[in-house]
């Protein structure tokens, strides 16, 4: 979602803030823009600039500006609609500036008391309230300390927030704060930095750390110090800062996405490396508790959430392990009636997902102990708030409809359910080698349904025309479809919705007439003969079916049916292939349809707000 970047340096920063906001535009955005202060120039004003286009705009404006002291954003619109007017960085009387992740749940009645105390605002947003409030009371102090105006401020904002701030009157001081969002600290050469993302700062600073809730970190060229909520001071851990990741630069693709796909053999070999067994050592996981929960409810939104419906299939099929999947957003808000023993699993790219921390949060609340995170990025808070966790091999996923991080959390969910099932003495040795065989096996079979593209192309050049689409799956293949289908409305705008075959008759049936491609998900499985008997109650109804089938499904190609084949039946991992060319189809008609693939409207790659 919404991204930070903020320098103190010795020199001019602008280039730096400019880069930053480059790296994060994976997360999604509709504006961006910077403030900085030159410490050289006597009056020091803040200087600003603002674009509703991308930030390569912004760097052109940025030729235009110099300075020592900045901080810079790139905004997903909550409050207000996507306007320069709206865009980040605010400012209060030319005096302070913020920019700001997340979501200030009591703006209004903060906006209508700032208001009466004769404050004018110029947007519509919640940020400014912010900038306000912190001016109010940094100008109320006969010393004009930033950071204690700050730490003062903090406790009136309700929700979860990552600021940053600048005053026109402190040009080498730089505050950022976190409740709820994440921020990284980082320490260069004579400068330091705040961000939203770690990527933002690769190869400008040389170690970092992560605040913790309640952190506020005032930043100067030379010296960095943190106080926690209670305004103690206090010192994190600092890490080596990642390295620039080969994966953030596009290569021969057209865009991230399509990359990201092809990327997929990769980071399941990489996901599986070093894996010669199943057992709770996987999941950093201590035996003896291993053994003391009796049900697994699964956490997630999105595709994360398919993900998990996948994982119920596996859990209780193979692994004989009553599993609920539930979407994190209404988790948190219904009545549920705890069981102890249940294993917590949260599943998200991120680590960051607002809504799925929040649902893992209430679940310890509940009582529960035993929680598991299966999540890309190893220093995320969902890592550091689970006991368990397991950590996927997907690399950087810059496209935000997501790919690799899915297939790699089907992995993940996989190997927690053959590791469950060896707990229950339910696969003997000689099936987990033969399981392992398997995986070790998927990125060659990956790479022969990559291989299928050309086809795949041809059938985009039909789909772009439509407006609307249904796809069909049965049993472990539903949530396939479900994630095919989100796939599309994602990226190509088309409206897609997905039903389980056997549904048809119930609703859906009503919606297909010629104009209407029905994506149909054929594996060769118990369940072919009844997913051929759906397709026929298309086809008579005069629909156009597009199929992906596994090789002897003796499904074939004729009027009103396309049938591509997949090379090979892959069993209980055949959602891994099956979803792949799915991908592809999103991709290619949203090329054909000329769409922003990598970034599409409205949308975020790192939901951190509700």
């Amino acid at each position: 979602m919404c991204g930070i970047v903020g320098a103190a340096s010795r020199k001019n920063i602008v280039p730096i803030l400019i880069e930053g906001l480059r790296r994060l535009e994976y997360r999604g955005y509709d504006s961006c823009g910077f403030a900085v202060i030159d410490a050289a120039n006597a009056k020091h004003p803040i200087e600003r600039a603002r674009t509703t286009a991308r930030v390569s705009e912004l760097a052109e404006q940025g030729n235009q500006f110099q300075g020592t002291l900045g901080i810079a954003h790139t905004r997903w619109a909550t409050h207000g609609k996507p306007d320069t007017h709206n865009a980040h960085p605010h400012i209060s009387n030319q005096l302070i500036a913020v920019v700001h992740n997340g979501i200030i749940e009591n703006y209004d009645v903060l906006r209508t008391e700032l208001i009466t105390a004769g404050y004018v605002f110029e947007s519509e947003t919640d940020t400014e309230v912010i900038a306000h409030l912190i001016h109010q009371t940094y100008i109320a102090q006969p010393s004009r300390n930033i950071a204690l105006a700050v730490r003062a401020v903090l406790p009136r904002l309700h929700g979860a927030y990552a600021i940053g701030v600048i005053a026109q009157d402190c040009p080498d001081t730089l505050i950022g704060a976190r409740v709820g969002s994440p921020l990284v600290v980082a320490f260069g050469d004579h400068e330091n930095f705040i961000a939203s993302d770690a990527l933002a700062l690769a190869g400008h600073a040389k170690t970092m750390l992560y605040l913790e809730e309640g952190d506020v970190a005032v930043l100067k060229a030379d010296q960095v110090s943190i106080t926690d909520g209670n305004g103690q001071f206090v010192q994190r851990a600092q890490k080596p800062m990642p390295a620039q990741a080969d994966s953030v630069d596009l290569g021969p693709y057209q865009h991230y996405m399509q990359k990201e796909i092809f990327e997929q053999p990769t980071a399941i070999a990489n996901t599986l490396a070093n894996i010669t067994h199943f057992g709770p050592d996987l999941f950093n996981a201590d035996p003896q508790a291993w053994r003391e929960f009796d049900q697994v409810l699964i956490l997630a939104c999105g595709t994360s959430y398919y993900s998990a419906c996948v994982a119920k299939y596996w859990l209780e099929s193979i692994a004989g392990m009553p599993t609920q999947v539930e979407i994190a957003s209404e988790y948190r808000y219904r009545t549920s009636v705890p069981n102890p023993k249940t294993l917590i699993v949260v599943v998200s790219q991120s680590g960051e997902t607002a809504d799925t921390l929040a649902a893992l949060r209430h679940a310890k609340e509940l009582g529960h102990t035993m929680t598991l995170a299966i999540c890309n990025v190893a220093s995320s808070a969902m890592i550091r708030e689970t006991n368990w966790r397991f950590l996927t091999k997907a690399g950087t996923e810059i496209g935000v409809a997501s790919t690799k991080a899915f297939t790699t959390q089907l992995l993940a969910l996989y190997l927690l359910t053959m590791s469950i099932a060896k707990r229950q003495g339910r696969i003997s040795d000689a099936e987990e080698k033969d399981a392992l065989k398997a995986l070790r096996h998927l990125p060659k079979a990956l790479i022969a349904v990559l291989a299928l593209e050309p086809q795949i192309i041809a059938w985009s050049a039909a789909f772009a025309q439509c407006e609307n689409a249904l796809f069909l799956g049965r049993g472990l293949h539903y949530p396939i479809a479900l994630e095919g289908a989100l796939k599309l409305k994602e990226i190509s705008y088309i409206h897609a919705e997905a039903y389980p075959a056997g549904e048809l008759k119930h609703g859906p049936l009503a919606l297909v007439t010629e104009k209407m491609p029905v994506v149909t998900v054929a594996p060769n499985d118990a369940l072919l003969e009844k997913l051929k008997s759906n397709m026929q109650e298309v086809k008579a109804r005069g629909g156009r079916l597009y199929v992906f089938a596994d090789q002897d499904t003796e499904i074939v190609s004729s009027d009103g049916i396309a049938v591509i084949r997949l090379p090979e039946y892959y069993g209980d991992l055949s959602p891994i292939l099956h979803v792949v060319p799915l991908q592809l189809l999103a991709y290619h008609t949203a090329c054909a349809r000329e769409t922003d693939v990598d970034k599409p409207r409205n949308l975020a790659k790192s939901v951190t707000v509700e």
